[in-house]
């Protein structure tokens, strides 16, 4: 098969016969023929193939590597570091750092009075969010926040 696919995927919807996959990398959107055992929010490093003759639905070639994939909101509040962070960060700005190891911290300076408006933001955007943490490579979304500081730990 020479339209073969190979990348990051993750689960946004399961039946008992088909998934669809979300390419990480691109956005492009993968409804599976059959669902090889995988469940709504797995990242899954996979090859896949359109079925012919229609080549409409696809069929999962290989599975190098599958993990779950979770979000949760922490009451620990954001890390020295993350505070520093969001002090040089304009307010309703980003920043990103990388982590020792693997993952980043994305800090958000929201206004005080939105801070618990932009963590709801984060954990409403699940795909979105568990995107990155699938393209990062990491098996956990840790958010943390204070009035003025939301800090998004990708997390091993």
């Amino acid at each position: 098969m020479t339209d073969e696919k190979e990348s990051t995927f993750l689960v946004t919807h399961i039946e008992s016969d088909s998934a669809v996959l979300k390419d990480v990398h691109d956005g492009q959107v993968h409804t599976l023929s059959s669902n090889p055992g995988l469940d709504v929010d797995d990242a899954v490093e996979a090859t896949v193939a359109p079925d012919p003759p229609m080549e409409v639905t696809y069929q999962v070639i290989e599975v190098a590597e599958r993990r779950p994939l979770s979000i949760e909101e922490s009451p620990e509040p954001p890390t020295v570091h993350e505070r520093e962070l969001a002090a040089e960060t304009p307010t309703g700005e980003l920043s990103r750092e990388p982590r020792a190891g693997v993952g980043e911290v994305h800090v958000l300076t929201p206004p005080e009075s939105e801070t618990e408006d932009a963590v709801a933001d984060v954990i409403d955007d699940r795909e979105g969010t568990l995107s990155r943490a699938a393209r990062l490579g990491v098996n956990r979304v840790e958010i943390r926040s204070e009035p003025g500081v939301v800090a998004v730990r990708y997390l091993p």
